[in-house]
């Protein structure tokens, strides 16, 4: 589940560059499903990702703050039982019969 590595000699470009040929670089976004870094004033400005890449860093993100948060409540002693679990579940199932 790793996102591909940056190819420093092709990922790294000016904006000019980019201005140029725009669709080009989108294409190869696409397809190699590595990002794009932009360069403005021969500094770092703006990195462009795949769509689908971007969704899954999101979801990726999403899922490592959850697992904090959980770690968290089990640090505060908010837990509960494994019988506790089960029953609170039959419970709520039984409401939507």
């Amino acid at each position: 589940m790793n996102t591909a590595r940056i190819e420093i000699d092709q990922d790294i470009q000016p904006l000019s560059e980019f201005r140029k040929h725009a669709a080009d670089f989108i294409d190869r976004i696409k397809k190699q499903k590595r990002p794009l870094i932009l360069t403005q004033h021969g500094k770092s400005a703006a990195v462009l990702v795949d769509v689908s890449e971007y969704q899954r860093m999101i979801d990726k993100i999403d899922l490592m703050e959850e697992l904090i948060e959980a770690e968290r409540q089990i640090a505060r002693g908010e837990v509960v039982s494994h019988d506790e679990a089960k029953k609170r579940i039959i419970n709520n199932l039984s409401k939507w019969k």
